[in-house]
């Protein structure tokens, strides 16, 4: 009886903002006024922050990817393969990490963070070791794409460069093969010792690079190639993607212009760094000249990407080899231009984070078709927004709704 008279002499407007859980509710009766006070003025108060102690999470995945590591024999043998700069380990890791099996996709994941964490401990350590060249490629069909790479490749090699191609063939949208073609048709590159071309099949992603291509360029890095390029599909105003991925991004373009070329000028010009105006020998200098002289009048109103850096055109002929020395000229410089200006490296720290943002879209996509619940009602939702008894924006909503509610 004493605690409930004691309970209501206090400050009724001081209980009624009391957050009155379960807890404190049964406890009530046994606290003092002056605890009840104590809670009253701490609901005022701004909640504590906790800090993430970000060593301690590096210490603890740094030891549990060792441990898993160690216990796999298999994946041991192709990380100590890699970086070793095994050709054929290289290769391996590239095709583990575009599988889509679950269990190959764990072992992707350890592979991946232990070639991350090698590599952080090996600038830690103070060894030398210079800012691998990414290069991103692009260009409309006919533009001479491979031709160029196996050239510029072979120039590169020569200088005692490690070249690292890797080229995205576009998917069938029934079957979801690739033709693959983009390495025969670079014989002389793909039996120099000192380059390595990947084929990768595109599985309809779009922006004309796949989904491990982020992951594939890091899996080069750490076997010592210094320069990666990148070749995507010509898929016009859908070459965003590559440009978060890479240092330097190249539109490749035939001597033509006219109406073909206006939605590629405007569309990718914005994003590249170099417009390099291929095929310009013979009777097709004067094309080359005047499309040159097009897209330099195009990139004046332009915006500029980088504060730093003004996109040049140059004219090159693959076949002949020429103007691939100035080209090359032209691309340290915007390398130096961008590190002392330390561009570069914040634009790669940005791109890790957009990389972080596309592995979620991913994961999240894959849940959402992988759901049971999901699963059971698509087909039925796609044979009514085919037959046109609902709007693809309803049947859309019906199965997010059933994946949400079922998660």
């Amino acid at each position: 009886m004493a605690k409930l008279v004691w309970f209501q002499k206090f400050p009724w407007n001081t209980i009624q903002k009391i957050s009155l859980s379960k807890t404190i509710h049964r406890q009530l009766g046994l606290l003092s006024p002056s605890k009840l006070q104590e809670i009253h003025s701490n609901k005022h108060k701004k909640p504590r922050r906790h800090s993430i102690d970000s060593g301690k999470i590096q210490r603890f995945f740094s030891s549990a990817t060792n441990d898993m590591l160690e216990n796999d024999n298999t994946l041991k043998q192709l990380f100590d393969g890699i970086i070793n700069c095994e050709r054929g380990s290289l290769a391996r890791g590239i095709t583990l990490i575009e599988s889509s099996h679950p269990k190959k996709k764990q072992q992707a994941k350890i592979l991946l963070n232990s070639i991350l964490q090698y590599s952080t401990e090996k600038q830690r350590s103070g060894q030398p070791k210079k800012l691998s060249f990414r290069i991103g490629l692009s260009g409309p069909p006919g533009a001479g794409k491979s031709t160029f790479i196996e050239t510029f490749g072979k120039f590169l090699t020569a200088r005692n460069n490690k070249v690292a191609v890797l080229a995205v063939d576009p998917s069938s949208a029934t079957t979801g093969g690739s033709l693959l073609g983009d390495k025969t048709r670079m014989f002389e590159l793909s039996r120099d010792w000192n380059a390595f071309i990947r084929p990768s099949p595109s599985r309809g992603t779009l922006g004309g690079v796949t989904r491990t291509t982020n992951e594939a360029i890091l899996l080069c890095e750490a076997a010592g190639y210094n320069i990666i390029l990148i070749e995507t599909i010509g898929v016009g105003q859908s070459e965003y993607a590559v440009a978060d991925m890479v240092d330097l991004f190249c539109l490749l373009m035939p001597p033509a212009g006219g109406d073909e070329l206006q939605g590629i000028k405007k569309g990718i010009v914005e994003v590249a760094d170099l417009v390099i105006i291929n095929k310009s020998d013979g009777e097709l200098v004067p094309a080359a000249r005047r499309i040159q002289a097009e897209y330099i009048s195009a990139l004046k109103y332009s915006r500029r990407r980088s504060k730093f850096w003004k996109p040049e055109v140059t004219r090159i002929s693959s076949v002949n080899k020429e103007g691939i020395p100035e080209l090359w000229d032209l691309m340290e410089n915007f390398q130096t231009v961008m590190m002392e200006s330390n561009e570069l490296q914040r634009k790669r720290q940005l791109q890790k984070k957009i990389w972080m943002w596309s592995f979620i879209q991913n994961n999240i996509m894959d849940m959402f078709k992988t759901h049971p619940a999901v699963q059971n009602l698509i087909k039925n939702v796609e044979e009514e927004v085919m037959k046109g008894e609902i709007t693809p924006g309803t049947g859309a909503d019906l199965l997010l709704t059933k994946f949400i509610k079922e998660s």
